[in-house]
C-alpha cells in the first residue's frame, strides 16, 4: 500500500530542478509584472494557487487573487486567468475556463496536454514529468508551485537542497500517528500549511487544521493538548512558540524552507496512513479527478 505516493514524493527535488530549469522558457506564458491575475484550482491545486497568489503580490508583480474554481469571481478587471489542474478533467476548472470573460488570457498548468483543459487554454504549461498515479497529490502540485515561484525570480535552490536532505533522513516516529496536527504559515506559506493539513487528512484520515500563524492564538489554540503537533512553516513570529508550548503540544519550528518541510509532512502522512492500516494511494471516497454530470454536483466518472 502506498507504493505510488512514496515513489512520487521522493522524486520531488528532481522535478523541482527541472521546473526551475524550464522557467525561463515560460517567461512569455506566465503572467507578466503588472498584469492582474486570477488563479483557480480545486483541492490541492487551490492551495498552490493561494500560495502563488500571495507570493506574486509580495514580490510586487501585481494584483493576484486565488479562487476555488467553483467560486471564482472574475467580473473584476483581471488580465489573466491561470488555472491549475493535474488531470485537466476537473469539471469546475473546465467550467470557469469556458465561462471566462472575453479578453482574459487563459493560462493552464496541467500534467496532461491531451486532457480537455488543453482545448480551453490560450497558453499551456504541461508538467508531464510530474504526473502521478496516486490519488494523493505530491510532486505535481509542488512542481507547479516551484515553477510559478521561479517565474517570480525566487531562488528555489535552498528548498531543493533541503528536500534532498529530508528524503535521506528517517521519518521521525514521534510525529507519526498523533491524534491532532495543526499547520501554521504566514504569507505564501499559508497555502502550504493548508496543503500540509490536507495531505494528513487525505492520506491518513487525521484530525488536522491550518491557520495563518498569528491567528492561531485567537481561539484555535484552546483545542491543543499534549497529543497535538503544532507545525510552524517558515520563520516563527516572535513569542509564538512560547505561547503555543504552554498547551503541552509538540511544537515544530525549525525554519526549514517551507516546501522542504512539506516533503517531511508528506512522508509523515504516508507513515501515519500505514500505522492506521490505510492505503495512501487510494484515500476513502476520493478520486484522481472529480467529473460531474451536467447540472449535478455528484461525480459521474472516477478516473484513476
Amino acid at each position: 500500500m502506498g507504493r505510488y505516493v512514496e515513489e512520487e514524493l521522493a522524486t520531488q527535488p528532481a522535478c523541482w530542478q527541472r521546473a526551475v530549469d524550464s522557467a525561463p522558457g515560460f517567461a512569455e506564458v506566465l503572467p507578466a509584472p503588472g498584469e492582474r491575475v486570477a488563479v483557480v484550482g480545486c483541492g490541492t491545486s487551490l492551495h498552490i494557487a493561494s500560495a502563488y497568489a500571495a507570493a506574486r503580490e509580495a514580490s510586487g508583480a501585481g494584483v493576484t487573487t486565488a479562487f476555488p474554481a467553483s467560486e471564482a469571481r472574475l467580473a473584476g478587471d483581471f488580465d489573466v486567468l491561470l488555472a491549475i489542474s493535474r488531470s485537466g478533467t476537473t469539471t469546475e476548472v473546465l467550467d470557469v475556463l469556458s465561462n471566462a470573460p472575453a479578453g482574459m488570457r487563459r493560462v493552464v498548468v496541467t500534467a496532461d496536454a491531451s486532457a480537455p483543459i488543453a482545448g480551453l487554454a490560450q497558453d499551456l504549461i504541461e508538467l508531464e514529468y510530474a504526473d502521478e498515479r496516486a490519488v494523493v497529490q505530491t510532486r505535481f502540485a509542488t512542481t507547479a508551485l516551484v515553477l510559478l515561484l521561479a517565474g517570480l525570480k525566487i531562488d528555489m535552490a535552498p528548498a531543493i537542497a533541503q528536500a534532498r536532505t529530508v528524503l535521506k533522513q528517517d521519518v521521525p516516529t514521534e510525529l507519526v500517528d498523533r491524534p491532532h496536527y495543526i499547520f501554521l504559515g504566514r504569507g505564501w506559506t499559508i497555502g502550504v500549511a493548508a496543503e500540509a493539513a490536507l495531505k494528513m487528512r487525505e492520506a491518513a484520515m487525521a484530525w488536522t487544521e491550518s491557520y495563518p500563524a498569528l491567528e492561531y492564538r485567537h481561539g484555535p489554540l484552546s483545542a491543543a493538548t499534549d497529543g497535538s503537533v503544532v507545525w510552524i512553516l517558515g520563520e516563527p513570529a516572535p513569542g509564538l512558540v512560547a505561547d503555543v508550548s504552554v498547551s503541552g503540544a509538540t511544537v515544530i519550528a525549525e525554519a526549514l524552507e517551507p516546501l522542504a518541510e512539506l516533503v517531511r509532512i508528506q512522508r509523515i502522512a504516508v507513515a501515519t496512513a500505514h500505522a492506521r492500516g490505510l492505503d495512501p494511494d487510494q484515500p476513502r471516497h476520493l478520486t484522481r479527478s472529480v467529473i460531474l454530470t451536467p447540472g449535478s454536483t455528484s461525480p459521474e466518472a472516477r478516473p484513476n
